[in-house]
């Protein structure tokens, strides 16, 4: 009978529940309308992707690949409450929302302490999922995530990302190599800017890839900088 009550919900399932999206949807306004960078469904998906990739080249199981997906799906909706501490608001709308979708209670373990530990001010790469998360997470600067079309305006986090042309998170398995590749343009915003507001992501991503037994390094306009 306790076998027929759990299912193993996929990352297809989430992106189909209405609640889900519409947390998404409104979390995504919210934050634009404090002047944050663009969370909706383009980074939701791209951090859920990535972050069954990372998984996937390190040979992780396939249901693993699957929790991962649903993580990054999921992490950012406690934005919907507030920004502070969005990853404990998110994790325990997620708890509710899966259990409800029939997902088993160590499934749902293994998520939510993904996502409540996503955010560099308290967050650990607690398993595997967190710790790809973490690292899906934070290679998502793009100038695609800009909202504010007045350049004029800019902060420098709309300027950094803005001058992100490409973003690429890359995994060197024979090398066990977690490798950001990014190209800046440097007319509109000097590397050091990008490390002024990112550092503290960046050594995030070091304990992350750590987790997962492998080296982390940033490369900048294809020089190595971590």
């Amino acid at each position: 009978m306790g076998k027929n009550k759990y299912s193993n919900i996929t990352l297809k399932d989430v992106k189909k529940n209405l609640i889900v999206n519409a947390f998404v949807k409104s979390a995504n306004d919210y934050l634009g309308t404090i002047g944050y960078t663009e969370h909706g469904v383009r980074h939701v998906s791209l951090v859920a992707s990535i972050s069954e990739n990372i998984l996937l080249y390190l040979d992780y199981p396939k249901r693993i690949h699957e929790l991962a997906g649903i993580a990054g799906y999921m992490h950012d909706i406690g934005n919907v409450v507030n920004r502070k501490n969005h990853g404990q608001s998110a994790a325990i709308i997620a708890m509710k929302l899966l259990k409800d979708m029939g997902a088993t209670p160590e499934e749902i373990a293994l998520i939510i302490s993904a996502i409540g530990n996503h955010e560099e001010e308290i967050g650990d790469p607690v398993n595997p999922i967190a710790a790809a998360l973490i690292l899906a997470d934070k290679s998502d600067v793009h100038k695609t995530r800009v909202r504010n079309s007045d350049v004029v305006k800019y902060d420098i986090h709309d300027r950094v990302n803005f001058a992100v042309e490409k973003s690429f998170l890359k995994v060197i398995k024979d090398k066990k190599i977690i490798s950001l590749q990014i190209t800046i343009d440097t007319n509109m915003s000097k590397i050091m800017e990008y490390f002024e507001i990112f550092m503290r992501r960046m050594l995030m991503c070091r304990r992350a890839a750590s987790f997962l037994n492998c080296t982390f390094e940033l490369v900048i306009n294809d020089r190595k900088l971590l």
